[in-house]
C-alpha cells in the first residue's frame, strides 16, 4: 500500500507543478491589463477620443486572446477510436505469443481492416504497447499525458496540455492573437514609454507600470513572431512539429510531404470550409483525425498500378487501402461517414479487394 500511496502523491505534486507556467501567464497578462487599463488609459492618457479608442482596441484583442487560451488549454486531446485499441482476445494472443511470425500475424490481421499508410522507419505497423493499440496516421504517445494523442504536435508546457488535432486551430489562434495583444500594446505604448525617458510623464506610479509594460510587450512580441511564424509554415506543409523533425514513413520510404494537398487544402484542413469561423475559437478542423488523405497514389506495391494520369478517389469505405489523392472535403471523417464503421461485410469486400498486408512487415513497438 505504501509505494500506491506514494505513487498517487507524486503524481499528484507533478499535476500541481505543470499548472505553474499557465499560472505564470496568468498572472503575466492580468498585471498587463492592470498597467495598461488603469495606468496608461485612464491615468496617462490625456485625450477622451484617444482613451476610448483604446480601451475598445484592447479589450477587443484581450477578449480574443483569452477565449483561444483558455479553448488551447481545456480542449482535451482526442485519443483514437476504440476500432484501433486491441481487442482482450488480441491482447491475449499477443501477450502469449513469443513468436514473431504469429505476432506480425495479429497486427497485420488488425490492421488491414484500418485506415492506415505509414509505418515505422524499418516498415513495421505503428503500434504502442502502452495503450496497446494500432496508432492512426500522424498519432503519437505522449510521455506527459501517458496516452496516444491524435495527430500530435506537441506537448506544451505553456498551456499544459497536448497540442493536437483536437485543439491545434486553437493553438493557432492563441499565438496569432497573443501576438496581436503584444504588438499593440507596444505601438499604443511606446509615445508614453518614451515619454519616460526623456522625463515627459509626471513622477507617479503610471510611468513604472508604463515603462515595463512596453519591455514585456517588446519582448513577447519577437519571441511569439518567430514561433508563430513557424507554425504558420507547418500549417502550409501540412506537417505537425514532430513530422517536421522526422518525416513520416509510407510503405514506400519517408516522405515529408506525404499528407501535404497544396497550401489552401492544408489550411482548410486545419481552419475549415467556413470562413466565418476561421478567426474564432471554435472547432471547425475537418475530419476525425484518425484518418488523413495523403498526396500519395498507389505508393503501396501490392496495389495495382495506376494508369498515367489518373488519380483514383475512393468513393466509399471500402476503397479505403489506396492512398487516397482525393479533395480534402471528400476525405473527411472515414470513420464517421457511416453509423457503423468496419461492418464484417465490409471487411469481407476489404479482404478480397486487397488481401493480406506485406508478409515481410515486423512488429516494432513505438512510444
Amino acid at each position: 500500500m505504501a509505494p500506491s500511496g506514494s505513487g498517487s502523491i507524486k503524481r499528484g505534486c507533478q499535476r500541481v507543478l505543470y499548472w505553474i507556467p499557465v499560472l505564470f501567464i496568468s498572472i503575466i497578462v492580468a498585471w498587463s491589463y492592470y498597467a495598461y487599463v488603469v495606468q496608461l488609459c485612464i491615468e496617462s492618457i490625456g485625450n477622451i477620443g484617444e482613451k476610448i479608442v483604446c480601451l475598445l482596441a484592447y479589450h477587443l484583442f484581450f477578449t480574443m486572446f483569452a477565449w483561444a487560451y483558455w479553448k488551447t488549454i481545456f480542449t482535451k486531446p482526442m485519443i483514437p477510436l476504440k476500432e484501433f485499441h486491441l481487442s482482450y482476445a488480441d491482447k491475449e494472443l499477443l501477450e502469449r505469443e513469443d513468436r514473431g511470425e504469429t505476432q506480425q500475424e495479429i497486427l497485420r490481421r488488425i490492421a488491414k481492416d484500418l485506415p492506415i499508410y505509414t509505418r515505422t522507419m524499418s516498415g513495421a505497423i505503428r503500434y504502442c504497447d502502452r495503450c496497446q493499440l494500432v496508432k492512426p496516421d500522424r498519432c503519437h504517445h505522449c510521455s506527459v499525458c501517458d496516452k496516444c494523442i491524435l495527430k500530435m504536435d506537441h506537448h506544451c508546457p505553456w498551456v499544459n496540455n497536448c497540442v493536437g488535432f483536437s485543439n491545434y486551430k486553437f493553438f493557432m489562434l492563441f499565438l496569432a492573437y497573443s501576438l496581436l495583444y503584444c504588438l499593440f500594446i507596444a505601438a499604443t505604448d511606446l509615445q508614453y514609454f518614451i515619454k519616460f525617458w526623456t522625463n515627459g510623464l509626471p513622477d507617479t506610479q503610471a510611468k513604472f507600470h508604463i515603462m515595463f509594460l512596453f519591455f514585456a510587450a517588446a519582448m513577447f512580441s519577437v519571441s511569439l513572431s518567430s514561433l508563430f511564424g513557424y507554425h504558420c509554415w507547418l500549417v502550409g506543409k501540412n506537417r505537425s512539429t514532430l513530422e517536421a523533425f522526422r518525416a513520416p514513413a509510407f510503405r514506400h520510404g519517408a516522405d515529408k510531404n506525404g499528407f501535404s494537398l497544396g497550401y489552401s487544402k492544408n489550411f482548410r484542413q486545419v481552419f475549415g470550409d467556413e470562413k466565418k469561423f476561421w478567426l474564432l475559437p471554435i472547432y471547425s478542423s475537418l475530419g476525425d483525425g484518425c484518418a488523413f488523405p495523403t498526396c500519395l497514389v498507389n505508393q503501396d506495391a501490392e496495389q495495382p498500378p495506376t494508369p498515367a494520369g489518373h488519380n483514383p478517389i475512393a468513393k466509399n469505405p471500402g476503397d479505403a487501402h489506396q492512398f487516397p489523392a482525393k479533395p480534402l472535403r471528400e476525405s473527411q471523417s472515414r470513420l464517421l461517414n457511416s453509423g457503423q464503421s468496419w461492418t464484417e461485410s465490409e471487411r469481407g469486400q476489404d479482404k478480397d479487394k486487397h488481401g493480406t498486408s506485406n508478409p515481410a512487415m515486423t512488429i516494432e513497438n513505438e512510444t
